[in-house]
């Protein structure tokens, strides 16, 4: 498949620019000042109204934070209107993926199938980009879907460390130059906008990219194309990077860093700011030293689903015929400050609707409420549900098979705190809110030896609970490791001692009432982006003996439809616990 390429150069608003008088008084013709916003987001994951899906509602939190790019087109539009320069928009990456509306055009009704323009275009069309950063979640639909995508942009989509795997040269835009006046008879200003997307994509999407697109280094990425950039005239360089700022990675040495945003400002001349997403963190600002130059290079991230938008401003002067940066800034607006644009929420009403309507299937009938509230530290139903679903599929698989014989053990995580199966109807809306994520089922073959090893690394996630000590299901996880990267095992039981250090704590590991022997053999179904090596958790990166293609979270409503009820005489068993010193831990 050969991925469309954008225009590399872009003309931009003019508007008009409010002079200002240097400090040097005396001088004959006093320095004219200019200004230049850039206006960011990242991270908007499907979201275009403010809406919950997984409740039917509107979309709030405890801090009355909104969501969506119609917020974002509201706040975008009041600036640009005020703007006394040129303003440009940008966005960060993470946009086609993360709600019901988006995985609805990605999975019920494919785009790819129906031709119909996905709602994240039609949305951010309206909104009036100039260019879009790809995220690492932009890959988890295939690259066909991807494609049809960017071509329904009316903006350019960009990438330049996503490279073809077999000529190494860019599988999408790199940058674009994008032509604005900042004032009323100023010379055209240049602003090199570079795209760089997340190295985790060869990892979570292996089976969509593998032998198809590498992912290059974003520090020797933008340390290549920033100089282009300058030598084709760009007055301005800002880099557009799916990646946070903390220079860590969630996944193993073997490939580049995934948080690199701080490590390009520092080590990387040219550069004159950095919008950044991924770690759906907010910066307001942040400033970075670069070590050969010494100048600042201004850093911010907006947050994640339109619950902020990044204002950047930049003071320019025009001095021996060339543009020079005087002052730069920036802060986040929140975007609970408007009233949603009504022009975006009218482009994507109906395939809103459509969704509503989807999520609100009844699918089944719960016996009695079952909640993930708890999931965290201690065993309960409704995680049990993950696991017998996901067994079952590949127990069936299987028969037949060599690996037939081998016990089926099964892994989930407490993806959300706030997951119900109510008692009575069971919605497709409930069952994805257990299941936010749109992984697959696949299956590896592990030993007992590597099922503990598993099981201390998850184990991690803890902190270690001295003698006495109260337990706090608020202070009980290391914060440092997020829900998603805790996961349970079904099949053997096993406890967990917090008591202990992290590495030792697997105290008590057995099936059938016998200890796990280290050479037994165990079929362990697990989801795609955990295989593939999301998390670095040791031992499962292996050849699966399963891949079926199956979304987990179709199969688990595939199932509650098939069975009419759900009931967790069916397949609650409670098999793991947290102890300390050998001691079941109360809470």
């Amino acid at each position: 498949m050969t991925l469309s390429r954008r225009t590399l150069l872009a003309v931009g608003a003019a508007s008009v620019a409010a002079p200002i008088v240097g400090a040097g008084a005396a001088q004959a013709h006093p320095e004219r000042s200019y200004r230049l916003t850039v206006l960011g987001t990242s991270d908007t994951h499907g979201n275009v109204y403010n809406w919950d899906y997984y409740k039917d509602a509107e979309y709030d939190d405890s801090a009355h934070n909104d969501v969506g790019v119609a917020k974002l087109a509201a706040l975008v539009n009041r600036l640009r209107a005020e703007a006394t320069g040129a303003t440009l928009v940008l966005d960060a990456g993470d946009t086609i993926q993360g709600t019901p509306l988006a995985t609805y055009y990605a999975k019920q009704e494919p785009i790819t199938t129906t031709g119909e323009k996905h709602p994240m275009a039609r949305a951010m069309n309206m909104l009036r980009y100039d260019a879009v950063t790809l995220g690492n979640h932009e890959f988890n639909y295939g690259l066909p879907l991807l494609d049809l995508w960017i071509r329904q942009l009316g903006f350019p989509a960009l990438a330049a460390n996503a490279v073809n795997a077999r000529t190494g040269r860019p599988a999408f835009t790199p940058y674009v130059i994008k032509k604005v006046s900042p004032g009323r008879h100023a010379p055209t200003l240049r602003v090199g906008i570079l795209g760089l997307t997340n190295p985790g994509v060869a990892i979570w999407d292996r089976a969509n990219v593998e032998g198809r697109l590498e992912f290059l280094d974003l520090v020797a990425t933008a340390a290549k194309w920033v100089p282009i950039m300058r030598a084709r005239g760009a007055d301005i360089v800002l880099i557009s990077a799916h990646g946070g700022d903390s220079g860590t990675s969630s996944y193993g040495p073997e490939l580049p860093n995934e948080n690199p945003s701080a490590l390009i400002a520092e080590q990387v001349p040219g550069i004159d700011a950095i919008l950044f997403g991924h770690a759906h963190a907010e910066v307001a600002q942040r400033f970075v030293t670069n070590a050969r130059t010494g100048k600042q290079v201004l850093l911010s991230e907006p947050s994640k689903w339109g619950q902020r938008l990044t204002k950047m401003d930049f003071d320019l002067v025009r001095r021996n015929g060339r543009w020079a940066v005087t002052a730069k800034s920036s802060a986040t607006l929140n975007t609970n400050t408007v009233e949603p644009d009504p022009h975006v929420l009218a482009a994507v009403r109906a395939q809103h609707n459509k969704t509503v309507a989807y999520v609100n299937q009844v699918v089944a009938t719960s016996t009695e409420e079952l909640s993930a509230a708890s999931s965290r530290y201690e065993d309960t139903p409704i995680l049990d549900y993950i696991n017998k679903v996901q067994t079952d599929t590949v127990a069936a698989a299987l028969a037949g098979t060599e690996h037939a014989s081998l016990p089926v053990l099964s892994i989930a995580a407490p993806f959300s705190r706030t997951a119900v199966f109510p008692r009575g109807d069971v919605k497709i809306k409930d069952v994805a809110g257990l299941y936010i994520y749109d992984n697959t089922l696949e299956a590896v073959v592990l030993t007992g030896a590597e099922v503990r090893a598993y099981l201390e690394y998850s184990a991690k996630y803890f902190v270690t609970l001295a003698p006495g000590a109260p337990a706090d299901p608020a202070t009980i996880s290391d914060p440092a490791v997020p829900d998603y990267n805790y996961d349970v095992l079904s099949g053997v039981d096993y406890d967990i001692d917090i008591g202990q250090p992290v590495g030792s704590r697997i105290t008590r590991l057995q099936i059938a009432g016998d200890d796990v022997d280290p050479a037994a053999r165990f079929v362990v179904a697990v989801n795609n982006y955990r295989r593939s090596g999301g998390g670095n958790f040791p031992g499962i990166v292996k050849t699966q003996v399963y891949n079926a293609q199956q979304e987990i979270r179709q199969l688990l409503i595939d199932w509650a439809q098939a069975q009419g009820a759900i009931d967790p005489a069916d397949f609650f068993v409670k098999n793991w616990q947290l102890v300390r010193d050998g001691v079941p831990v109360e809470f």
